[in-house]
């Protein structure tokens, strides 16, 4: 059994989820960029919530859930991304108009997506 705190097990998860969004950016998967990025921040929340309870996270994706959980106060800027990209995490896991959202999230804009989720994934390992 490992001596690393479960909580760092679960950052460590998130940064190299955080690494492969980063990949993804740059072979031009952005879809698949902004799919790690949620599931990086996803990850960085629940390590947060089993540094701060010992409990285990609940089986669920929902950032805002786990932002009230571990009752993070947030700038209206990072809730507002957090919100997005919340909403963003079954389309891009399933998207119903793969072209569209293709279109919809040039490299400029995923590269906005990454920059932002690495910064909130950041802070939320310092709390």
């Amino acid at each position: 059994m490992s001596d690393i705190p479960k909580y760092a097990q679960w950052y460590s998860q998130s940064d190299y989820d955080m690494e492969t969004a980063e990949y993804m950016l740059n072979s031009g998967r952005n879809i698949y960029c902004i799919f790690m990025c949620h599931l990086s921040l996803e990850k960085a929340l629940k390590g947060l919530y089993i540094k701060k309870t010992a409990d285990f996270p609940a089986k669920t994706h929902n950032l805002i859930y786990f932002v009230d959980k571990n009752e993070l106060v947030l700038s209206d800027d990072d809730l507002e991304f957090l919100t997005i990209i919340n909403s963003l995490s079954v389309p891009t896991r399933y998207p119903e108009d793969l072209q569209k959202m293709m279109k919809d999230y040039t490299n400029d804009r995923t590269k906005q997506i990454l920059s932002q989720a690495k910064t909130i994934q950041q802070w939320i390992k310092q709390q």
